[in-house]
């Protein structure tokens, strides 16, 4: 399968800002999607997909005292192959440095919020999908409802990751719900692969969206990229400015 680039990103009809479908999708409340009392689970492939996911939905859910987990499955180290800025080594430590500041950002409970590092291997998830299935059913428990990258993404990793969260959502007994990330920045032709009959729009009040916006730049190793060696930034400006849209979409 195709990984789709962000060099497609200076195409000005994508599907984020130009399918007619977006305003049609029925909205649904916090309550609805978790109900009082369940903990939610955010399952990433990488340190910050979180905040790119659900950044908004994780302070809607704080802010209502649901009990939260995340789970971080790689460490995103292998951003930028053959970078010597952005070397695995540093971004091994950096890129979770930077999800503490952008969680921070939030306004996430740091004392009490449980974050999981599944130590897997950057851009090689797909390999590793029945090891992912398990390690992440050892963290869920019935009543759970877990949120995760929609297996048809058209990333590796994140595809690799939905597929596995469903399988161990479904093994534990806790309900699943796919977060598209970067199927957004497909070109508007692509606009029919989505499930437009699963999707949901949770709203974002404007100083939520204003501290997921805040949030996204504390990644400071993805907005540059290394110009250099023609390596661009993973978080480039049309993505970053659809971080501030006032709402966000699941698939139920």
């Amino acid at each position: 399968m195709k990984t789709v680039s962000f060099s497609e990103s200076s195409l000005p009809a994508q599907i984020w800002n130009s399918a007619a479908q977006l305003d049609n999708i029925p909205v649904i409340n916090t309550q609805t999607l978790v109900p009082p009392g369940a903990r939610a689970v955010v399952i990433s492939p990488h340190p910050g997909d979180e905040v790119m996911m659900c950044g908004g939905l994780l302070q809607l859910l704080s802010a209502l005292g649901h009990p939260l987990q995340l789970l971080s499955m790689t460490d995103g180290s292998a951003s930028y192959p053959g970078s010597q800025q952005w070397s695995e080594k540093r971004l091994s430590v950096f890129r979770s440095q930077e999800s503490v500041e952008a969680l921070r950002r939030l306004g996430m409970p740091m004392h009490s919020l449980k974050w999981i590092r599944g130590g897997f291997t950057d851009n090689a998830l797909a390999e590793h999908e029945a090891q992912l299935a398990d390690f992440i059913a050892r963290y869920l428990r019935p009543g759970d409802v877990v949120f995760s990258t929609w297996s048809e993404d058209r990333h590796l990793d994140h595809d690799a990751v939905g597929r596995a969260a469903a399988k161990a959502a479904k093994r534990v007994g806790a309900a699943f719900n796919e977060v598209p990330i970067r199927a957004w920045h497909r070109p508007i032709r692509d606009r029919e692969q989505i499930p437009w009959h699963r999707a949901r729009k949770v709203r974002l009040d404007t100083w939520t969206v204003a501290r997921k916006s805040h949030a996204t730049h504390a990644y400071a190793s993805q907005l540059d990229g290394e110009p250099a060696l023609g390596l661009a930034p993973l978080l480039p400006r049309v993505l970053l400015e659809r971080m501030r849209l006032p709402y966000e979409i699941v698939f139920v």
